[in-house]
């Protein structure tokens, strides 16, 4: 930890130094800035609670420093204090990820560009950094709930029941998921097994305000028998996530062979495989991990790869599923719920300390985990019968706006 510490006082200095040099216009501020930021990154470490990340002061400090140099060679490039400020507003508002915050980052640009602009010709350096620091203040004054924040760090495994700590060993991630699992943990491996749920005891689920008796049985079929059924997708994808979504699925998704959502129905059209791969750790025919598995029909190219468990805490069941990633994963755990008419409902949005998203880091060595808490992100899962026939919704949320529905219809295999 003190090592830890030391690092990063001393990238303070370097980040100090070249802002302070970029804003002051010579090298006498470099050390005044290098000062500076060192004794607030210093300060924010001492105070630094174990599991917690460095106060938001000082965050703020090193981003402002770290926008000055940016900012001065804009100006040098030609750029004057408006252009600088509301383009250094575009980065940071997209930075911020958050709908809300991209757009209060153009905002702040073009109002901190104006301000500078009428009594001032300010140097780019000064336009970057107080585009930084007003941008940074308001959104820590108007978004006060946090969407991610640091759960835990190099903790066990069973310190973190709700999070499924199943990491790709390449970067990679792919249908031979399961199978490469295999191969380095050892036991017996079973491919597309027949006859196998992602869940293994429908009643693991119990507990107060939730009795698996009152589901419907072809519900609790489709648990506890998933590779019965064959499933036909319809994603409706809100507008204004699409643009998004088509950088993120051709930069990430596909490159790692995960979490690769169909955009629209005639991609579903070319057909969804889904099977479950097992692995029984004992090879004893006791399935361990059950890894469901779905992809387009015509190249196998994954759409999911998803790592289902349950568990039980204070006397209620849990569903978590881990989507593994190179050296982490991301961790759905959810709670059932009854829905009108014997069907059921998962969801992440619950007053529990359980439910939720959770991004995860698997030190290969140790296997200790570091965990966000992504409270940005929900989803709601509701599995029931119409008409005779099994349907499902799936409803996702980031930041608080609806973004995503898949639309399952559910039929039994011939």
């Amino acid at each position: 930890m003190a090592h830890e510490k030391a690092g990063a006082v001393g990238f303070a200095v370097v980040f100090g130094a070249l802002g302070g040099a970029a804003l002051a216009g010579h090298w006498g501020g470099g050390v005044a800035g290098a000062a500076g930021l060192a004794a607030v990154e210093a300060a924010a470490r001492a105070r630094q609670r174990p599991g917690r990340i460095p106060a938001l002061w000082a965050r703020i400090a090193t981003s402002v420093a770290l926008a000055a140099p940016l900012g001065w060679l804009a100006g040098r490039l030609g750029a004057g204090p408006l252009l600088v400020a509301a383009g250094t507003g575009v980065v940071v508002g997209l930075l911020g990820v958050r709908p809300q915050k991209v757009l209060l980052g153009p905002v702040a640009g073009v109002a901190v560009g104006l301000a500078l602009s009428l009594w001032w010709s300010a140097p780019g350096a000064v336009a970057a950094a107080a585009t930084v620091l007003v941008y940074r203040t308001a959104s820590a004054l108007i978004f006060r709930d946090p969407q991610v924040s640091l759960l835990a760090e190099r903790v066990a495994a069973a310190d973190l029941p709700f999070v499924v700590p199943l990491a790709a060993r390449t970067r990679y991630v792919g249908t031979g998921y399961v199978r490469d699992l295999a191969a380095a943990i050892g036991g017996d491996f079973r491919a597309d097994a027949p006859d196998v749920g992602i869940v293994a005891d429908f009643d693991d689920l119990s507990g107060p305000g939730f009795d698996p008796a009152g589901v419907d049985p072809r519900v609790r079929e489709f648990y506890e028998h998933t590779t019965r059924f064959a499933l036909d997708i319809v994603p409706e994808w809100r507008l204004w996530v699409r643009p998004g979504y088509l950088l993120y699925r051709s930069l990430l998704a596909r490159p790692l062979g995960q979490a690769n959502v169909p955009m629209n129905q005639r991609e579903t059209q070319r057909g969804i495989r889904s099977r479950i791969d097992t692995i029984s750790p004992e090879g004893d025919g006791v399935v361990g991990i059950r890894g469901w598995i779905r992809s387009f029909a015509d190249t196998d190219e994954p759409i999911y790869v998803g790592v289902y468990t349950t568990y039980r805490h204070a006397g209620r069941g849990y569903v978590s599923v881990g989507f593994p990633l190179p050296r982490a994963s991301f961790t759905a755990t959810l709670v059932p719920e009854a829905r009108p008419g014997g069907g059921l409902v998962l969801t992440s949005r619950s007053d529990l300390d359980q439910p939720g998203h959770y991004l995860t880091h698997i030190d290969p060595e140790s296997g200790e985990l570091t965990t966000l808490a992504v409270h940005g992100f929900a989803e709601r899962l509701e599995v029931y019968v119409r008409d005779g026939e099994l349907r499902a919704e799936h409803a996702f949320w980031v930041f608080g706006l609806p973004f995503l529905v898949l639309r399952y219809d559910i039929r039994g295999k011939p």
